[in-house]
C-alpha cells in the first residue's frame, strides 16, 4: 500500500478498543488496585443464557472459577479442586458433584492428568459448554435485533405487501 492510499472502514465495522483504552476504562470502573490483579474474559450470553443453559448460581460460579484459569484455546485449565472449593466457599465433593453435574449435561468433560507420582488435578474440557453457546448465539442476536427494532423511534413499521 502507497503511502497516497487511504484504508476505508465499512459503516457496519465497529473499531475495537485499543487494550490500553478499555484497561483504563476497567481501571475507572472498578479501580486500579483491583484491574491490577487481574481479569478474565467471559462472554456476555454464558450470562444472558445462563436461565436458558439451566445453569445454576453455583453451576454458573464453577464455570466462572474454570475460565479464570483457562487462557489459551487448546490448553486446557487444570485448577485444583482444593482451590476452587475455597474461592467458592464450599467443600471440594460439591465442587467434584458440581463438575459430575456439568459433566453430565455435556457442558464440561474432566480429564484425568497423570504425573510420574500418580494422577493430580483434573483438566476440564469446555468444549462443550462453547458448542452450546455458539447454537444459542443466532437466537440471541435474532431477539436482540427484534427488541432493537420494536425500541427505535417509530418502533416496528409495516413494510408494504
Amino acid at each position: 500500500m502507497s503511502d497516497k492510499e487511504t484504508v476505508t472502514t465499512p459503516s457496519n465495522v465497529v473499531p475495537l478498543r485499543a487494550p490500553k483504552a478499555a484497561k483504563r476504562l476497567s481501571e475507572k470502573k472498578w479501580g486500579a488496585t483491583v484491574i491490577s490483579q487481574g481479569f478474565c474474559i467471559v462472554p456476555a450470553l454464558l450470562l444472558r443464557a445462563q436461565g436458558r443453559l439451566g445453569l445454576s448460581a453455583t453451576q454458573l460460579a464453577l464455570i466462572l472459577q474454570l475460565s479464570e484459569f483457562w487462557w489459551e484455546d487448546g490448553k486446557l485449565p487444570w485448577p485444583k479442586k482444593e482451590t476452587v472449593a475455597k474461592r467458592l466457599g464450599i467443600t471440594e465433593k460439591q465442587v467434584q458433584r458440581l463438575a459430575r453435574e456439568l459433566e453430565q449435561r455435556g457442558y464440561i468433560k474432566r480429564v484425568t492428568r497423570m504425573t510420574r507420582h500418580g494422577q493430580t488435578s483434573n483438566a476440564y474440557d469446555l468444549s462443550g459448554l462453547v458448542s452450546k453457546l455458539q447454537a444459542l448465539a443466532p437466537e440471541f442476536a435474532a431477539a436482540a435485533e427484534a427488541k432493537r427494532k420494536v425500541e427505535r423511534r417509530g418502533g416496528l413499521k409495516r413494510k408494504p405487501a
